[in-house]
Protein backbone atom coordinates (compact mmCIF):
# COMPACT_ATOMS: atom_id res chain seq x y z
CA UNK A 1 0.00 0.00 0.00
CA UNK A 2 3.29 2.48 -0.46
CA UNK A 3 1.64 3.67 -3.57
CA UNK A 4 -1.53 4.86 -2.14
CA UNK A 5 -1.34 8.32 -0.65
CA UNK A 6 -2.47 8.87 3.35
CA UNK A 7 -5.72 10.53 1.93
CA UNK A 8 -6.36 7.31 -0.25
CA UNK A 9 -5.15 4.70 2.71
CA UNK A 10 -8.08 6.28 4.68
CA UNK A 11 -10.68 6.43 2.07
CA UNK A 12 -9.96 2.90 1.73
CA UNK A 13 -9.99 1.77 5.29
CA UNK A 14 -13.11 3.98 5.70
CA UNK A 15 -14.96 2.26 3.17
CA UNK A 16 -14.07 -1.60 4.63
CA UNK A 17 -15.36 -0.34 7.96
CA UNK A 18 -18.54 1.07 6.22
CA UNK A 19 -18.75 -1.93 4.87
CA UNK A 20 -18.61 -3.87 7.35
CA UNK A 21 -20.48 -2.47 9.63
CA UNK A 22 -23.29 -1.89 7.18
CA UNK A 23 -23.69 -5.64 6.75
CA UNK A 24 -23.16 -7.19 10.16
CA UNK A 25 -25.93 -4.99 11.71
CA UNK A 26 -28.57 -5.46 8.85
CA UNK A 27 -27.72 -8.90 8.11
CA UNK A 28 -30.01 -9.80 11.28
CA UNK A 29 -32.91 -7.86 9.83
CA UNK A 30 -32.50 -8.83 6.56
CA UNK A 31 -32.59 -12.40 7.30
CA UNK A 32 -35.66 -11.88 9.94
CA UNK A 33 -37.62 -9.72 6.68
CA UNK A 34 -36.31 -12.38 3.96
CA UNK A 35 -38.28 -15.09 6.08
CA UNK A 36 -41.52 -12.99 6.60
CA UNK A 37 -41.43 -12.07 2.72
CA UNK A 38 -41.37 -15.93 2.11
CA UNK A 39 -43.05 -17.93 4.58
CA UNK A 40 -45.83 -15.48 5.61
CA UNK A 41 -49.24 -14.44 4.29
CA UNK A 42 -50.43 -11.07 6.01
CA UNK A 43 -52.17 -7.47 5.01
CA UNK A 44 -49.66 -5.23 3.90
CA UNK A 45 -47.43 -8.19 2.75
CA UNK A 46 -46.66 -6.27 -0.88
CA UNK A 47 -46.89 -2.99 0.79
CA UNK A 48 -43.85 -4.34 2.81
CA UNK A 49 -41.94 -5.76 -0.20
CA UNK A 50 -42.42 -2.32 -1.86
CA UNK A 51 -40.59 -0.99 1.06
CA UNK A 52 -37.49 -2.96 1.18
CA UNK A 53 -37.27 -2.99 -2.67
CA UNK A 54 -37.69 1.15 -2.86
CA UNK A 55 -33.94 1.92 -2.10
CA UNK A 56 -33.09 0.22 -5.85
CA UNK A 57 -35.34 1.78 -8.21
CA UNK A 58 -35.34 5.78 -5.91
CA UNK A 59 -32.22 8.09 -7.19
CA UNK A 60 -29.92 7.87 -4.27
CA UNK A 61 -29.62 11.19 -3.93
CA UNK A 62 -33.82 10.93 -2.94
CA UNK A 63 -33.09 8.37 -0.57
CA UNK A 64 -30.13 10.38 0.93
CA UNK A 65 -32.07 13.34 1.64
CA UNK A 66 -34.89 11.05 3.30
CA UNK A 67 -31.97 10.29 5.59
CA UNK A 68 -31.04 13.52 6.15
CA UNK A 69 -34.16 14.74 6.56
CA UNK A 70 -34.65 11.97 9.06
CA UNK A 71 -31.93 11.95 10.93
CA UNK A 72 -29.96 14.81 10.73
CA UNK A 73 -29.54 17.66 13.32
CA UNK A 74 -33.30 18.79 12.40
CA UNK A 75 -35.11 16.07 11.81
CA UNK A 76 -36.52 13.68 14.66
CA UNK A 77 -34.40 10.75 15.15
CA UNK A 78 -31.54 13.27 14.57
CA UNK A 79 -32.80 15.60 17.25
CA UNK A 80 -33.53 12.20 19.48
CA UNK A 81 -30.33 10.82 18.84
CA UNK A 82 -28.19 13.89 19.68
CA UNK A 83 -29.78 14.16 23.31
CA UNK A 84 -28.30 10.98 23.75
CA UNK A 85 -24.67 11.89 22.36
CA UNK A 86 -25.20 9.65 19.22
CA UNK A 87 -25.80 11.48 16.45
CA UNK A 88 -24.98 9.86 13.16
CA UNK A 89 -25.41 13.12 10.39
CA UNK A 90 -21.80 13.67 9.07
CA UNK A 91 -20.28 10.59 10.78
CA UNK A 92 -18.93 7.23 9.42
CA UNK A 93 -22.04 6.18 10.90
CA UNK A 94 -24.09 7.92 9.41
CA UNK A 95 -22.43 6.30 6.09
CA UNK A 96 -23.12 2.56 7.57
CA UNK A 97 -26.28 3.71 7.52
CA UNK A 98 -27.11 4.72 4.17
CA UNK A 99 -25.18 2.16 2.78
CA UNK A 100 -27.28 -0.37 4.74
CA UNK A 101 -30.32 0.48 3.21
CA UNK A 102 -29.26 0.87 -0.02
CA UNK A 103 -27.60 -2.38 0.47
CA UNK A 104 -30.55 -3.80 2.00
CA UNK A 105 -32.72 -4.94 -0.94
CA UNK A 106 -30.18 -7.44 -2.76
CA UNK A 107 -29.40 -9.37 0.48
CA UNK A 108 -33.21 -9.90 1.25
CA UNK A 109 -34.15 -10.62 -2.25
CA UNK A 110 -30.96 -13.20 -2.39
CA UNK A 111 -31.82 -15.06 1.19
CA UNK A 112 -36.06 -14.70 0.19
CA UNK A 113 -35.25 -16.85 -2.88
CA UNK A 114 -33.05 -19.46 -0.52
CA UNK A 115 -35.80 -20.03 2.12
CA UNK A 116 -38.42 -20.01 -0.84
CA UNK A 117 -36.48 -22.68 -2.35
CA UNK A 118 -36.68 -24.72 0.71
CA UNK A 119 -39.35 -27.36 0.78
CA UNK A 120 -41.71 -26.59 3.79
CA UNK A 121 -42.52 -30.32 4.09
CA UNK A 122 -39.18 -30.58 6.09
CA UNK A 123 -40.06 -27.71 8.13
CA UNK A 124 -43.23 -29.41 9.05
CA UNK A 125 -41.92 -32.23 9.65
CA UNK A 126 -39.30 -30.70 12.40
CA UNK A 127 -42.49 -29.31 13.97
CA UNK A 128 -44.89 -32.00 13.86
CA UNK A 129 -41.68 -33.83 16.16
CA UNK A 130 -42.13 -31.12 18.96
CA UNK A 131 -39.56 -28.54 17.69
CA UNK A 132 -40.08 -25.60 18.28
CA UNK A 133 -40.21 -22.64 15.02
CA UNK A 134 -37.27 -20.84 16.47
CA UNK A 135 -35.51 -24.15 16.66
CA UNK A 136 -36.73 -25.88 12.90
CA UNK A 137 -35.42 -22.55 11.73
CA UNK A 138 -32.10 -23.04 13.16
CA UNK A 139 -31.82 -26.63 12.81
CA UNK A 140 -33.30 -27.54 9.16
CA UNK A 141 -33.94 -23.93 7.33
CA UNK A 142 -31.01 -22.13 7.98
CA UNK A 143 -28.34 -24.88 7.29
CA UNK A 144 -30.27 -25.43 3.97
CA UNK A 145 -30.08 -21.51 2.79
CA UNK A 146 -26.45 -20.67 3.59
CA UNK A 147 -25.46 -20.31 0.48
CA UNK A 148 -28.29 -18.04 -0.31
CA UNK A 149 -27.52 -16.33 3.13
CA UNK A 150 -23.73 -16.08 1.78
CA UNK A 151 -24.66 -14.29 -1.07
CA UNK A 152 -27.10 -11.85 0.25
CA UNK A 153 -24.29 -10.98 2.63
CA UNK A 154 -21.71 -10.58 0.14
CA UNK A 155 -23.91 -8.62 -2.25
CA UNK A 156 -24.70 -6.59 0.26
CA UNK A 157 -21.36 -5.68 1.29
CA UNK A 158 -20.61 -5.38 -2.23
CA UNK A 159 -23.00 -2.47 -2.95
CA UNK A 160 -22.02 -0.86 0.67
CA UNK A 161 -18.30 -0.78 -0.75
CA UNK A 162 -19.48 1.02 -3.88
CA UNK A 163 -22.69 3.15 -2.96
CA UNK A 164 -22.11 6.49 -3.01
CA UNK A 165 -25.18 9.16 -3.77
CA UNK A 166 -27.05 8.69 -0.98
CA UNK A 167 -23.72 8.64 1.28
CA UNK A 168 -22.33 11.89 0.23
CA UNK A 169 -26.26 13.73 0.26
CA UNK A 170 -26.61 12.45 4.22
CA UNK A 171 -22.99 12.71 5.46
CA UNK A 172 -21.34 14.99 2.72
CA UNK A 173 -17.75 14.20 1.48
CA UNK A 174 -15.32 15.20 4.22
CA UNK A 175 -11.80 13.83 4.13
CA UNK A 176 -10.68 11.87 7.25
CA UNK A 177 -14.28 11.86 8.40
CA UNK A 178 -16.72 10.26 5.68
CA UNK A 179 -14.91 9.98 2.61
CA UNK A 180 -15.41 6.32 1.15
CA UNK A 181 -13.64 5.20 -1.76
CA UNK A 182 -16.53 6.20 -4.19
CA UNK A 183 -16.17 10.15 -2.48
CA UNK A 184 -12.48 9.84 -2.74
CA UNK A 185 -12.82 8.75 -6.19
CA UNK A 186 -14.85 11.96 -7.26
CA UNK A 187 -12.95 14.45 -5.57
CA UNK A 188 -9.79 13.47 -6.83
CA UNK A 189 -11.46 13.66 -10.31
CA UNK A 190 -12.73 16.95 -9.66
CA UNK A 191 -8.82 18.08 -9.01
CA UNK A 192 -6.08 18.74 -11.32
CA UNK A 193 -3.40 16.50 -11.63
CA UNK A 194 -6.17 13.98 -9.44
CA UNK A 195 -6.62 11.13 -12.22
CA UNK A 196 -4.01 9.35 -11.36
CA UNK A 197 -4.78 9.23 -7.47
CA UNK A 198 -8.67 8.58 -9.16
CA UNK A 199 -7.42 5.47 -10.78
CA UNK A 200 -5.23 3.77 -8.60
CA UNK A 201 -9.18 4.06 -6.16
CA UNK A 202 -10.66 2.43 -9.06
CA UNK A 203 -8.22 -0.34 -9.39
CA UNK A 204 -8.56 -1.07 -5.43
CA UNK A 205 -12.34 -0.95 -5.99
CA UNK A 206 -12.38 -3.59 -8.86
CA UNK A 207 -10.03 -5.79 -6.77
CA UNK A 208 -11.98 -5.96 -3.50
CA UNK A 209 -15.61 -6.01 -5.59
CA UNK A 210 -13.95 -9.28 -7.94
CA UNK A 211 -12.43 -10.75 -5.01
CA UNK A 212 -16.02 -10.84 -2.80
CA UNK A 213 -18.01 -12.25 -5.93
CA UNK A 214 -15.52 -14.67 -6.29
CA UNK A 215 -14.89 -15.73 -2.69
CA UNK A 216 -19.05 -16.08 -2.94
CA UNK A 217 -19.41 -17.81 -5.50
CA UNK A 218 -16.86 -20.62 -4.44
CA UNK A 219 -18.01 -20.85 -0.66
CA UNK A 220 -21.77 -20.62 -2.18
CA UNK A 221 -21.06 -23.78 -4.37
CA UNK A 222 -19.01 -25.73 -1.50
CA UNK A 223 -21.72 -24.74 1.03
CA UNK A 224 -24.29 -26.49 -2.04
CA UNK A 225 -22.34 -29.29 -2.33
CA UNK A 226 -22.01 -29.91 1.45
CA UNK A 227 -26.30 -29.53 1.79
CA UNK A 228 -26.70 -31.92 -1.53
CA UNK A 229 -24.44 -34.75 0.29
CA UNK A 230 -26.23 -34.17 3.62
Amino acid sequence: MDWLGPEEWHAVALSLKVSFWATLLSLPFGIWIAYILARKNFIGKQLLNGLVHLPLVLPPVVTGYLLLMGFGPRGPFGIALDQIGASIAFRWTGAALAAAIMGFPLMVRAIRLSIEAVDPKLEAAAATLGARKSMVFATVTLPLITPGLLTGTILGFAKAMGEFGATITFVSNIPGQTQTLPSAIYSFLQVPDGESAALRLVLISVAIAMTALLASEILARRLAKRVAGS
